[in-house]
C-alpha cells in the first residue's frame, strides 16, 4: 500500500507538471486538464516518492512534477511492478501499461545533472475507472 504525496498535470505538453491539491481521473483518457491524457496506453504517470528522494539526495534539485509524472507515491517501488498490475485508489483503478520511457533527447533534468529517473523508474498506466485523487489518499497494488 502507498500513499499519495503529490498529484501533478501540465496544461502544455513540453511543459513541467506543477501539482494540484486534487484530479478528476477519466476512465479510458487520464487527467482532466493534462496536456499527456488521451485515448493511448500512457494515460497517466506514476513515480516513487523514494525514487525522487534519492534523487534529490545525490544533488537533483527537482520539485514534484519535474520528472513528468502525475503521481508521486510514497511505498511502493513501481520498477519492481510487472506491466499488467492493477492499482486502486479510492473508485479510481488504473493498470500499468509501460515500464520506464525513453528519455528525449536527454531532457532539462538530464541535462542539469547528468541522470534523470523516469526512463528506468516510472511507469504508466490506463484509467479503468475514473473518479477523484488527492494529496493523502492511499493507492493499494492488487
Amino acid at each position: 500500500m502507498g500513499k499519495i504525496i503529490a498529484v501533478c498535470i501540465s496544461e502544455k505538453k513540453g511543459t513541467q507538471k506543477k501539482p494540484v491539491e486534487s484530479a478528476e481521473f477519466v476512465q479510458a483518457h487520464g487527467i482532466e486538464g493534462d496536456a499527456h491524457a488521451g485515448n493511448w496506453h500512457r494515460q497517466v504517470s506514476l513515480l516513487s516518492f523514494d525514487k525522487i528522494e534519492e534523487f534529490r539526495a545525490r544533488g537533483g534539485k527537482v520539485d514534484y512534477g519535474a520528472f513528468g509524472e502525475n503521481l508521486v507515491v510514497e511505498g511502493i517501488d513501481f520498477a519492481r511492478l510487472p506491466v499488467g498490475t492493477f492499482l486502486k485508489c479510492g473508485c479510481v483503478s488504473m493498470r500499468i501499461t509501460q515500464i520506464g520511457k525513453e528519455c528525449h533527447k536527454h531532457c532539462a533534468i538530464f541535462e542539469q545533472t547528468g541522470d534523470c529517473i523516469m526512463p528506468r523508474e516510472g511507469v504508466f498506466a490506463e484509467i479503468l475507472k475514473g473518479g477523484k485523487i488527492q494529496t493523502g489518499d492511499e493507492l493499494i497494488v492488487l
